[in-house]
C-alpha cells in the first residue's frame, strides 16, 4: 500500500483501492480504552514507592507509551522494580478504565461485516486479556497479544505479524490501530497499513509525522476502509 502523498489529517479510502481490508489489529490503550488517567496514578504511585520524593516524570513516560513497560523504565533509566506497584495499582483502579465512545459499536460493526479483529499491546498478554474481558468485548477478538509474548515488542513488527499469523491473514489485506508512533512502526515493519487513531490524548504532529495511511478522528472512521467481506469460494 502507498502512503499517504498528503498531510491533511482525515481518512483516505482511495489509498486502499484493490487492497479489501479483512482483519483489523488494535493497539489497546488510547485506541480501544481511555486508561490515561489510571496509568499516571499508577506510574506516579509506583514512582513514590520505589524512588523516593520528587514528582513523577509521567510526562517522559507518556512519550513512550505502546511499548512494553520493562522498555521504557530502561530508555528512561529508571528501576525495574517500579513494574510491580505498577502493575499492581493499575490492576486496582482497573474499574476507573472505560472503552472510548464509539469503539463498542465500531467492534460490532466490524465483527457483523466478517472482519477479523485482533490486539496488539504494550500491556502483558493477561493483564490485557483481564481488562477486555471486564469491558465485555474480550470474545471479539480471535487474538489478544501482550508484550510479554512476543521475542521482540512494539516497535518491532513481531505482534502485529503474529496477529496475523494466527488470524490467517495476509499483510495486504490488514490495518493496524495505534496512536502511538511506536504502533506506527510496528505496522510499517509488518506491511501492513498503519492507521493513526486521533481520539485519545496523543501528539498529533509525530504519528504524522510517521507516515500513517490513514488518519481516523473518531472509532467509527474505521468503517470507511472495512466494508463487509465476501466469502471466498
Amino acid at each position: 500500500m502507498q502512503q499517504n502523498p498528503t498531510g491533511d489529517p482525515w481518512t483516505y479510502p482511495a489509498l486502499f483501492a484493490g487492497h479489501r481490508i479483512r482483519a483489523v489489529v488494535f493497539d489497546l490503550d488510547g485506541v480501544l480504552v481511555d486508561s490515561y488517567d489510571v496509568m499516571r496514578q499508577a506510574f506516579t504511585t509506583a514512582y513514590a514507592e520505589v524512588c523516593g520524593p520528587g514528582e513523577a516524570p509521567f510526562a517522559e513516560y507518556n512519550k513512550h507509551l505502546g511499548r512494553f513497560f520493562p522498555d521504557i523504565m530502561r530508555i528512561m533509566d529508571l528501576p525495574l522494580e517500579m513494574e510491580e506497584p505498577f502493575v499492581r495499582e493499575s490492576y486496582r483502579l482497573s474499574g476507573q478504565v472505560r472503552l472510548f465512545d464509539g469503539v463498542a459499536e465500531l467492534l460490532s460493526e466490524l465483527r457483523d461485516r466478517g472482519i477479523k479483529m485482533s490486539v496488539a499491546t504494550g500491556k502483558s498478554g493477561p493483564r490485557a486479556r483481564a481488562l477486555l474481558q471486564q469491558m465485555g468485548v474480550l470474545p471479539l477478538f480471535e487474538q489478544v497479544i501482550g508484550s510479554d509474548e512476543v521475542a521482540h515488542p512494539k516497535p518491532a513488527p513481531d505482534m502485529v505479524e503474529l496477529a496475523l499469523s494466527l488470524m490467517g491473514t495476509h499483510p495486504s489485506e490488514a490495518v493496524m490501530v495505534g496512536d502511538a508512533v511506536t504502533d506506527l512502526a510496528s505496522a510499517h515493519g509488518a506491511g501492513v497499513a498503519a492507521v493513526a487513531a486521533m481520539w485519545a490524548d496523543t501528539d498529533e504532529a509525530a504519528l504524522l509525522a510517521a507516515g500513517p495511511q490513514a488518519v481516523l478522528r473518531r472509532p467509527a472512521d474505521l468503517l470507511v476502509l472495512c466494508p463487509a467481506s465476501v466469502p471466498v469460494g
